[in-house]
């Protein structure tokens, strides 16, 4: 059981919907990224997100640095409301991505059952300076590129891929644009 451990997160989508990438980048440049063919960016916010949580169960403080209010706002607080009224919002429409939110709840309560502490979400700007979400945006649009191109697949440091140098910035492909938010 590891104490503390802190992941930032995001997600990408070439058109939204298109070509969808997701990623998750450690404090110490272990990662994890995946893609898929087909989705919305706010799919691949909940799957990195889902990702972070599901890879890091042994975590006892589990911090995740996101740029998504709506990844955040969903865990916090929507996905059990979506629950209880039977899968759909609050306007009564159908909730959309039941099927990753089922696993976010189900996460969440295994770790309580495991006696564990809640995730601790943290919202980080995106595009702001923020190291580990800029490495987390590289490995999301990465992923997306692949998804682009019809892959569908997962990739990670703890399936033998090399940990991320997180002291160095991301490659000038993915550094934050001047004026960008």
């Amino acid at each position: 059981m590891i104490d503390r451990y802190t992941v930032a997160t995001d997600g990408a989508c070439s058109g939204n919907p298109g070509p969808t990438g997701w990623a998750w980048i450690g404090e110490d440049g272990q990662w994890a990224a995946g893609s898929l063919p087909q989705g919305t960016n706010n799919i691949g916010e909940l799957l990195a997100l889902l990702n972070a949580i599901r890879d890091h169960r042994a975590v006892r403080e589990l911090t995740v640095q996101a740029d998504s209010k709506y990844a955040i706002d969903t865990y916090r607080s929507w996905m059990d409301g979506h629950a209880r009224r039977g899968w759909k919002t609050s306007a009564g429409a159908p909730t959309k991505n039941v099927d990753i939110l089922k696993d976010l709840i189900a996460e969440r309560d295994a770790r309580r059952a495991h006696g564990l502490p809640d995730v601790i979400l943290e919202h980080v700007r995106g595009h702001a300076g923020h190291r580990l979400n800029s490495w987390a945006d590289e490995r999301a649009v990465r992923a997306a590129a692949h998804a682009a191109k019809g892959t569908e697949g997962r990739w990670s440091s703890l399936d033998g891929q090399d940990p991320i140098d997180v002291d160095v910035a991301p490659p000038r492909s993915a550094q934050d644009k001047v004026g960008r938010r």
